[in-house]
């Protein structure tokens, strides 16, 4: 079975490296299937999960808060500004990050930025599909 370098890093640390047979992101056009020996890549991510099949069948689910995705012959690699593992996300702080953005967004009488209540709550909503996709894996 053929693999791929994978590095899946954030701006305080490494949250993923080692031989992969699969990564899946979301890039801005899409999600994307990247697999071994794949064409040369470079495009941004949407916040959302990023799943990495590991050389010995194991699935990784990680949230990143969108990014980049770099392909080269060699390896793989994602940067992010906020990586975490699925297994570390906090579900209710999620919901209530949810709730908190989405009441920002009724209140049209308070005096807030809806760019960044509409990126709290895209980073919340992909939190929590993450937190899914690690659930149906188990």
């Amino acid at each position: 079975m053929s693999t791929m370098q994978v590095e899946v890093v954030s701006a305080e640390n490494e949250i993923f490296s080692g031989e992969a047979t699969m990564l899946i992101a979301t890039a801005t056009s899409g999600e994307l299937g990247i697999y071994p020996q794949h064409t040369p890549l470079l495009t941004s991510l949407k916040p959302g999960d990023v799943r990495v099949q590991t050389a010995d069948g194991e699935e990784q689910v990680i949230y990143i808060s969108g990014g980049i995705l770099e392909v080269t012959p060699k390896k793989v690699t994602v940067l992010s500004d906020t990586a975490i593992r699925a297994d570390d996300l906090d579900e209710a702080a999620a919901l209530d990050a949810q709730r908190k953005a989405e009441q920002a967004l009724k209140d049209s009488k308070a005096d807030i930025d809806y760019a960044r209540a509409r990126a709290e709550l895209a980073q919340a909503v992909a939190q929590l599909q993450a937190l899914k996709k690690r659930t149906k894996r188990r």
